[in-house]
């Protein structure tokens, strides 16, 4: 063992406070992720990250055009309302009704041609972009889109996301302060965070790992919702079309085209037998 001398024991003590505070909150703050079993970090108090996201969503909806096509929009929230429906279903079934409360389910459209994107805001508050219109060309297809996108807030991603923000820029000893003391800091941090892979519209970096998951869920809830998880493949293709490079998989955050679409294959099976065919 190696001993370091410390000149000033009540700066020595704090720091020692502070080690055994983040050691105790990464052995705490582990959560499992619902459908894949996985656990993550979530350092993030649920409050807080709440806050943030409903302020958030604010900015976003001040700040863009709301597109005024009622049948686009009533699309959009039909669909999101039996994607929610079917991941509170599950997190009832699973014995995880407490966290109902940190739902608060909103579905809006946001009028902008070039961005072919959504997201999933943690609580539940979503956007859809009409520039994604284009690729998923159904209810079916839209299902695919918020399917994921509601994956990711059924995950937790954003609190993960943010937690891993904190470790890396902030430091161990820095996290509380970070999380009380700069609140400023704290939501551009969240804005790293929040959402799938999205804030503003702007494509932000999610690992693989947890756009993968997102993927996983969404053919669950999906299926489970009445929508055919077998149309996934072929939205991917579509959306993977889409002119613009790509780079490696090695230096992207988000998997392969062909590797997704390999995945998707793989977990069919599993999210065939929740289907059951709806009415629309």
């Amino acid at each position: 063992m190696v001993w370091t001398s410390c000149s000033t024991p009540n700066i020595c003590k704090s720091r020692w406070v502070l080690v055994a505070i983040l050691a105790a909150a990464l052995m705490t703050a582990c959560a499992e992720v619902p459908i894949t079993g996985r656990h993550s970090l979530h350092l993030v108090p649920e409050g807080e990250l709440l806050t943030l996201s409903l302020q958030q969503y604010s900015d976003v909806l001040k700040k863009s055009k709301l597109s005024n096509d009622s049948k686009k929009v009533a699309e959009v929230r039909k669909v999101g309302s039996r994607i929610a429906k079917a991941a509170e279903a599950f997190l009832v079934e699973t014995g995880n009704q407490a966290a109902l409360k940190n739902y608060q389910w909103e579905f809006n459209l946001i009028e902008d041609e070039d961005t072919a994107n959504a997201w999933v805001m943690p609580g539940g508050k979503a956007a859809v972009y009409t520039g994604i219109l284009p690729y998923t060309l159904t209810e079916t297809g839209l299902a695919v889109v918020l399917g994921h996108e509601v994956g990711h807030a059924l995950a937790d991603h954003g609190n993960e996301r943010m937690s891993q923000e904190l470790l890396a820029n902030m430091g161990g000893t820095a996290l509380s302060v970070a999380l009380t003391s700069q609140p400023q800091m704290t939501q551009q941090m969240a804005m790293a965070a929040f959402g799938a892979g999205t804030s503003i519209g702007v494509l932000l970096p999610y690992s693989r790992l947890q756009e993968s998951e997102a993927d996983h869920i969404g053919l669950i809830l999906m299926a489970r919702a009445g929508y055919d998880p077998r149309t996934a493949i072929s939205f991917w293709q579509r959306l993977n079309a889409a002119p613009g490079s790509r780079p490696p998989e090695l230096l992207s955050t988000h998997p392969a085209p062909e590797t997704r679409i390999a995945n998707i294959k793989a977990l069919l099976p599993q999210a065939m037998t929740y289907y059951r065919p709806s009415g629309k």
